[in-house]
């Protein structure tokens, strides 16, 4: 997987293969992994197709997936990591967030929701701390960054290219920061 185009921060950060980003969101480490991941995607997809144009959707997740695997890499400075959990925990994010900015006028169905996140959060939390081998790092991320991104795009539908704009500024600020770690790790070294 490492040669394929796993997450790993040298690779990333010194050799400069950003595309591992992307590559790293699309490989999985077993079958059990990828029937996961396209269950929850399948579950969350189909609701957020609904409230987010097509475009908006792709924004999200990606950028999502992406914010997760910087906080990854720079909790895990020699980690190495695959999978889509943190854009998946992303797109559950920005369900949340469309929640929040609609709570008011979903009432109990907000309460509804509000209660079956908070049960999914907790078996998911509780699954990464009792498998080490889980990114929970690249969840967090996604999930703040998701309920970020719900918020703001649920407050303002039509403009996808503000949040562009602005998520790629933020991931290119923390690259940078996390890339400057990296060198100066890899010069002490």
């Amino acid at each position: 997987m490492y040669i394929a185009g796993a997450l790993h921060g040298y690779e990333i950060f010194v050799e400069g293969q950003f595309y591992r980003f992307i590559t790293s969101m699309f490989m999985h480490s077993g079958a059990m992994h990828i029937v996961m991941n396209v269950l929850s995607l399948y579950m969350i997809g189909q609701v957020l197709e609904q409230l987010f144009k097509p475009l908006t959707y792709l924004a999200i997740y990606f950028i999502t997936g992406i914010i997760g695997s910087l906080l990854f890499l720079y909790i895990n400075d020699d980690g190495q990591a695959v999978g889509a959990s943190g854009a998946i925990f992303g797109m559950f994010g920005a369900l949340a967030g469309f929640a929040w900015v609609h709570r008011k006028t979903m009432h109990d169905e907000f309460m509804r929701f509000m209660r079956s996140f908070g049960i999914i959060l907790l078996i998911n939390f509780a699954l990464g701390l009792a498998i080490p081998e889980i990114a929970m790092s690249a969840h967090i991320g996604g999930l703040i960054s998701g309920i970020i991104s719900g918020i703001i795009m649920a407050k303002n539908p039509n403009h996808l290219w503000a949040y562009l704009v602005g998520s790629s500024i933020f991931i290119f600020l923390s690259y940078n920061y996390i890339a400057s770690l990296y060198a100066t790790s890899f010069l002490l070294h």
